[in-house]
């Protein structure tokens, strides 16, 4: 019978499923193969995958060890089924764990019981050890009292071991995550991010027609819509995030993280401010502000904003280190802080103005990079304006 792995969309893992015959028959090499990609889930039968989205090492284990694709089974769980059952899981790790922790400190109180009564004898502590029968019988039963009065000790570390662990898993039942403007606000911007690279990779393999891909993107795309809806009504349930670069200037005094700090710059994402203990600017989210005011006396800049590109213009991103342009955009609309652009084709390293990728536009943030040179904001990139001439 031909041996297949298949692909649970259920838990996000695959799975592989020996006969007793054929895990004993599998050499000592072929074993840590296995171990090192997979662990044995006694409630399925099987041995899944530990990873749960790049399965590239655990299917590569699964045919050296003569495995074929099966395909999927199963449907997947939504984002908010994924949570629920989650949280399910820590409570009953979280009623387990108080449960060993009660019983470790039940073990320890006994073991430590003997002695804690024998040492209110003082004479039972310091009696001198006899070279006789009765002498020797003595000394080693204190000895052996002792020896659990010791072990208790351990118990108890296990106690301390255990409610650490359930302390752990109740934060998890109880979602305190979601209720974290900070660490919902940072899921979420890693949820856009990942959803604006697969429409890249969905508009790569239309290119090239590969349907199939195309499929496993949208799939993937889909979950991370699903994600990100969810974290957006959890972050509104607690109010979202209260301050953003429009209501917040230059001189504005903000509370993060306990203590106040002046606000030197207020970015699209994040606020630069200067603390009054540190010379340097520190950058932090905007969810992560506490209060704001007002300083007494406090006046705005005018400051005049310009934005340098222009429609047609060409913006490009180049390898480090030499001009070999590895993206082109061509700036379709602007305003006064931003341009909107959309991709176009490269040849022999010359961007084609007009010769558009299919794409989404995108709408870019314009700044200024350290060296005061206006450049568009893309990602973790800076687009410099192409310069035929170099």
């Amino acid at each position: 019978m031909t041996k297949q792995y298949i692909l649970n969309l259920e838990t996000s893992k695959i799975e592989l499923r020996f006969s007793k015959e054929e895990y004993q028959a599998l050499t000592t090499d072929e074993k840590k193969t296995l171990r090192r990609a997979y662990i044995f889930a006694g409630s399925r039968s099987a041995w899944v995958s530990r990873s749960t989205k790049n399965h590239y090492s655990a299917i590569q284990a699964a045919k050296q060890l003569g495995f074929s694709d099966a395909g999927k089974t199963g449907e997947r769980l939504s984002y908010a089924e994924e949570v629920e059952r989650q949280v399910e899981k820590a409570e009953v790790r979280t009623e387990r764990y108080e449960k060993y922790a009660d019983n470790a400190e039940k073990r320890a109180e006994g073991l430590q019981s003997e002695w804690t009564e024998a040492r209110k004898d003082w004479s039972f502590v310091t009696q001198p050890n006899i070279n006789s029968s009765r002498g020797r019988a003595f000394t080693n039963r204190r000895q052996r009292i002792l020896d659990r009065y010791t072990k208790g000790f351990e118990e108890y570390r296990k106690s301390a071991y255990f409610r650490d662990k359930a302390e752990t898993a109740e934060q998890t039942a109880s979602m305190g995550k979601f209720k974290n403007r900070s660490y919902l606000s940072n899921r979420i911007e890693e949820s856009n991010k990942i959803i604006r690279e697969y429409e890249r990779r969905i508009v790569q393999a239309e290119e090239t027609q590969n349907d199939s891909h195309i499929e496993t993107l949208l799939e993937k795309m889909e979950y991370e819509l699903e994600k990100l809806a969810y974290l957006h009504n959890k972050l509104d349930e607690i109010g979202g995030v209260q301050f953003n670069k429009d209501n917040l200037k230059v001189g504005f005094r903000v509370k993060i993280r306990g203590s106040w700090k002046t606000v030197v710059k207020a970015n699209p994402k994040t606020v630069e401010v200067k603390s009054d203990v540190v010379p340097y600017t520190l950058k932090y989210t905007y969810a992560e502000i506490q209060d704001m005011e007002i300083p007494g006396g406090w006046k705005e800049e005018e400051r005049e904003t310009v934005n340098p590109f222009e429609v047609n213009d060409i913006v490009v991103r180049t390898t480090i280190g030499s001009n070999t342009i590895i993206y082109a955009y061509q700036v379709v609309k602007k305003t006064n802080k931003s341009v909107t652009i959309k991709p176009i084709f490269v040849e022999n390293n010359i961007p084609q103005i007009n010769n558009f990728k299919i794409g989404l536009q995108e709408r870019r943030a314009v700044k200024q990079d350290r060296n005061n040179s206006f450049v568009v904001n893309h990602d973790d990139w800076y687009l410099y304006k192409y310069n035929s001439a170099v």
